[in-house]
């Protein structure tokens, strides 16, 4: 059965009840943090050596729909209901609107050490303690809108600017490139815009969703999901344009053994992007 992923902004209260809880419980048993450590692991740049999989690279996007999807299975483990809604951060854009609310993810951090105090993910509640992070803090952090050199988040024209290119990736299939939709979507720009799209949402928020530890923070999840959609609209806008590159590097290039083509395992899945592209037997978005 197809289930269905929401703008958070729609959810009742018993689903966003449910949603925290399952949560909440994925941490207590101690699985939430192997999607941290995973995270971490994967962290890597283009100034990192072998193979990118997870950022700066074609396979951003299927290996984030994946990431998103087994954490998902694990929540409905918990609570078959749940799913991972999406924040639409072109309309929910205020550091008090959905969804850093008290029955969701809580606020802002204070001003003093940008520790989240409000919601159910805040340190005081005992419930979230920080166990895998690249730093030595234990608490959740947040510093919404950036206090000292404020930026705002994407907007709409931002989208719709990776929205409307055909193509999905080109060479030399990293930060550095300037056309095709994944990395108009994954954010790295110029010296003049540095930030865009996911990107941007990550510096906006903040804190621990600065760095390979932004698992964390559980708006991680409600942000690729939104991604995740995108990629969605942009399948079904170019009907025609599939995942790049379709066939790996040759031994010959710079970038062989450095990216994942369309028919490769995806790591650490035994999963191609090609299978990875239609999702519409699985879930649907509202």
């Amino acid at each position: 059965m197809v289930y269905v992923r929401k703008n958070v902004r729609k959810l009742t209260r018993s689903e966003r009840r449910r949603f925290v809880e399952a949560l909440l419980e994925l941490k207590r048993r101690g699985e939430y943090d192997e999607f941290v450590r995973l995270h971490i692991a994967f962290f890597r740049g283009d100034g990192d050596t072998g193979l990118r999989a997870a950022h700066m690279t074609p396979s951003f996007l299927p290996w984030h729909r994946r990431f998103v999807l087994d954490l998902e299975s694990a929540l409905q483990s918990v609570d078959d209901s749940v799913t991972v809604p999406y924040w639409d951060w072109t309309r929910d854009r205020s550091t008090t609107a959905v969804p850093w609310t008290d029955d969701l993810l809580g606020g802002n951090g204070r001003p003093r050490d940008r520790q989240v105090m409000t919601g159910p993910f805040a340190y005081v509640t005992g419930n979230w303690t920080i166990t895998e992070n690249i730093t030595n803090v234990e608490y959740l952090t947040r510093d919404l809108g950036r206090s000292r050199n404020p930026i705002d988040l994407p907007t709409r024209a931002d989208l719709n600017w990776a929205l409307k290119d055909p193509v999905y990736d080109v060479a030399p299939w990293n930060s550095t490139v300037t056309k095709g939709f994944r990395n108009k979507m994954e954010g790295w720009g110029s010296d003049s815009n540095p930030w865009r799209n996911h990107n941007r949402v990550h510096r906006w928020v903040g804190g621990v969703m600065l760095g390979g530890a932004s698992v964390n923070d559980p708006v991680f999840w409600l942000v690729h999901s939104f991604m995740d959609m995108q990629w969605t609209r942009w399948q079904r806008r170019h009907r025609k344009h599939r995942y790049l590159p379709a066939k790996p590097p040759g031994r010959g290039s710079r970038h062989y053994g450095r990216i994942v083509a369309r028919h490769e395992p995806l790591p650490p899945w035994d999963v191609t992007p090609d299978e990875l592209e239609d999702m519409s037997e699985i879930y649907r978005y509202a």
